[in-house]
């Protein structure tokens, strides 16, 4: 049976007065006497629908739904206010899994704090789109290391080399009008150091919540968190430029590391107490070499270093907009009012931060390193 013939179907014995809702009784016999062509973690929640509802009745926009391969946030609510366990065994109890279903459940246990969600994101993960976003963005971030390595000839502390801050692509303040600047500085690196640090993260933590959250969601909160970072530097370090993509990963690292805890007797990550602690020793520890990059540079320097303030307003956005984005596994961001507040916010903040980098230079007669 087809899924419109199936809708139809439902619709004129079990709906026949458009009531919006479905006896349980006659659903459940529909589900045992007609073959529905659905995954199991499907029929699974459908059986879930059923029984944890209290009044006897299924709402039908909710079946079209999740038959439709869509979870409202109402759907959502019901299997999670119902007092139903899963039928099946745990996720990980699975057996004669290939390498590839290995890898999706281990990212189901990375990411998601529910039973429920991680069954059905293991179920209908078709690998399409890949999670080709973080992926590219390290690829050319690596390239473009490799070249302005071998033109500088310099591996660490790139910075201190005058033709680095020539690069068109490096954020300065002298250059603000370039508004590309404000976006392709995440394709510069003070060193080897911190490129490694951040292609790690990218690939560890980024990889898996595309894959997860997809990546039109995953690109959003790296690229907010690479705005805010560089223009948070024009507000409250104006002398200083930018470079490396921090404000990026720091915000895709703390909404992990936030979602972690405000769900943490949820999720099943192996050692995440002690994967915890080092990731907040390692996100702590390049925060404070930046810090002493800007401050005590070890060597001399025609201008300041790069700020440290990326990375502090790189979290500030993963708390704010990736905690929400990650808590609202397949559901429409767009019907959360907490969403559009974020929204809102960031937008008043971005035309803030235009009006200062407009006028608030001259008038606090701001004295800017000279241009490259």
């Amino acid at each position: 049976m087809d899924r419109s013939s199936l809708f139809q179907l439902i619709q004129e014995q079990l709906d026949p007065e458009n009531t919006g809702f479905i006896a349980v009784e006659n659903f459940t016999s529909l589900v045992e006497h007609h073959e529905l062509q659905l995954d199991p973690s499907k029929l699974e929640m459908l059986f879930a629908l059923v029984q944890s509802n209290e009044e006897g009745q299924v709402c039908y926009q909710e079946l079209i739904e999740l038959m439709s391969s869509k979870r409202s946030s109402s759907f959502r609510r019901a299997i999670a206010n119902g007092r139903r366990t899963l039928q099946r065994e745990i996720l990980l109890d699975e057996t004669g899994l290939g390498v590839y279903k290995r890898f999706v459940r281990y990212v189901a246990y990375e990411i998601l704090p529910c039973e429920t969600d991680r069954r059905w994101y293991f179920h209908q993960n078709r690998l399409c789109p890949p999670p080709i976003f973080m992926a590219i963005i390290t690829v050319v971030q690596i390239i473009v290391f490799l070249c302005y390595g071998i033109m500088l000839n310099k591996w660490v502390l790139q910075t201190y080399q005058p033709d680095f801050m020539k690069s068109p692509l490096v954020y300065h303040p002298g250059h603000r009008a370039q508004v590309w600047r404000f976006f392709s500085y995440m394709f510069m690196h003070v060193g080897l150091e911190q490129l490694g640090f951040n292609a790690l993260l990218q690939l560890m933590i980024g990889v898996p919540l595309e894959m997860v959250h997809g990546i039109l969601r995953i690109s959003l909160l790296y690229m907010a968190g690479v705005v805010a970072g560089s223009l948070t530097v024009s507000i409250t370090d104006m002398r200083a430029p930018v470079v490396g993509g921090s404000g990026g990963v720091y915000a895709l690292c703390s909404a992990h590391l936030a979602n972690v805890v405000m769900n943490w007797a949820g999720m099943r990550c192996p050692y995440k107490l002690l994967r915890m602690i080092l990731a907040l020793v390692c996100m702590s520890s390049e925060v404070g070499r930046a810090v002493w990059l800007r401050f005590s540079p070890p060597l001399p320097s025609s201008g300041p270093q790069p700020s440290f303030m990326a990375h502090l307003s790189g979290a500030v956005v993963g708390i704010s907009m990736g905690l929400l984005i990650l808590r609202s596994y397949e559901e429409s961001l767009q019907r959360q009012c907490s969403w559009w507040v974020i929204v809102f916010s960031f937008i008043t903040f971005l035309l803030f931060a235009i009006f200062w980098n407009i006028f608030a230079y001259e008038l606090l007669g701001v004295q800017i390193p000279p241009p490259p």
